[in-house]
């Protein structure tokens, strides 16, 4: 008997291919799948992903969907690629494994346990209590970029933060305007805001442990961008894990909602990202 057999081959993606596949399905239509071990989740996995280590897929293939398209990594592709053999002669019907893993993966990251930043929501929030949520999260954010724009001593690296800022005021002026409309009264915005608790960052880290993780250059606007797009990648990963525990309809729809506004945010920033990587180059020419 040949092990070789064992390795029939099995549908992938590379990372293009993956990233597109995911930007075109929303997050409740498909399955990212990690199953690596705890400790390597922990350092780094793909925002949204559900930790299933391969040694427990066998006994926990019934908490997935098999009519949901599955995207299966681990740290290389090797596991992934016996996952997606499990999966697929257990009647999954559209699984791909990431060739090449996580260590492929270039683009977003999020960091930490599964649970991190889950006791900021109880699961059974109503709409607008995940609305009050949301908002004391991007004020807290807001609250960060404005205090780091202080340390900066670059005039384009405070201009950043400032702006960077001002769309966090965007999005809590767009949950504002929601709360509302779902409460069915006009709430006055400082009242609102008298009954929004004050939360931690978006993602669930504190402003040191965002600082000691990421280590930015805060003169570099390169490194202010890098660092935004960490944060705006934890808070993707954090909404769309909370998303799987919310029991309200419509207040999972609105994590969903909120999780695709982060995702857009990301985009922009990566757009930014690539304009100042043209600037610094033609600066060194």
């Amino acid at each position: 008997m040949r092990w070789l057999q064992f390795f029939t081959p099995v549908g992938s993606m590379d990372f293009k291919e993956a990233k597109a596949y995911i930007s075109k399905h929303s997050a409740e239509d498909i399955t990212i799948l990690d199953v690596r071990q705890p400790s390597e989740y922990e350092t780094r996995h793909i925002p949204g992903a559900v930790l299933v280590p391969l040694p427990q897929l066998s006994d926990q293939m019934g908490e997935l969907d098999p009519e949901k398209p599955a995207i299966v990594y681990c740290a290389v592709g090797g596991r992934s690629r016996v996952a997606v053999q499990m999966l697929a002669g257990n009647g999954f019907k559209k699984v791909f494994n990431l060739s090449g893993g996580i260590k492929a993966w270039d683009s977003e990251i999020a960091v930490g346990p599964q649970d991190l930043g889950l006791d900021l929501f109880s699961g059974k929030e109503a709409p607008e209590e995940v609305l009050k949520v949301a908002y004391s999260l991007e004020q807290g954010l807001r609250d960060f970029y404005l205090a780091m724009g202080e340390k900066a001593s670059s005039e384009r690296v405070k201009d950043l933060f400032a702006r960077l800022a001002d769309i966090e005021v965007k999005h809590q002026m767009s949950l504002y305007l929601a709360f509302n409309k779902i409460h069915g009264t006009n709430v006055d915005k400082d009242a609102f805001e008298k009954m929004v608790e004050k939360k931690s960052l978006e993602g669930g880290l504190s402003t040191e442990e965002y600082l000691q993780l990421f280590n930015p250059d805060l003169n570099s606007e390169i490194d202010v961008v890098s660092l935004a797009m960490s944060i705006e990648a934890q808070a993707l990963d954090l909404y769309l894990r909370v998303s799987e525990r919310i029991s309200h309809p419509e207040s999972k729809q609105i994590v969903l909602k909120i999780a695709g506004e982060e995702k857009t945010h990301l985009e922009s920033l990566g757009r930014l990202m690539d304009n100042f990587q043209v600037q610094d180059e033609e600066m060194m020419k």
